[in-house]
């Protein structure tokens, strides 16, 4: 198993606006899923979502980690690293990889 490389850019992040989408929600666009920025809090919509603003972010800011939003969900993505990592407070550790 490969372990992430991007752990160090982990931040204690609040989401940057709790509602949802911060570009869906000042375009009027939908979303399908919540990602959250763990180096910002940005707030962006999934792959699945019309828009892929999480994604999106990643590419702008280079942020490479987010995690699910999502209630019930506790899971993070290094984007760079394609590795489904476990965000525990300890520091985010790997599961599994792609």
């Amino acid at each position: 198993m490969t372990d992430c490389s991007h752990l160090h850019e982990i931040r204690d992040v609040q989401p940057g606006d709790p509602r949802g989408c911060q570009e869906c929600l000042a375009d009027g666009s939908r979303w399908v899923h919540l990602r959250t920025c763990l180096t910002c809090g940005h707030v962006g919509c999934c792959d699945s979502s019309p828009n892929r603003h999480a994604t999106a972010h990643y590419r702008a800011a280079g942020h490479p980690i987010i995690e699910s939003f999502e209630p019930g969900e506790d899971w993070a993505w290094c984007y760079p690293d394609q590795l489904l990592l476990d965000p525990s407070p300890s520091g985010a550790g790997s599961r599994s990889h792609e």
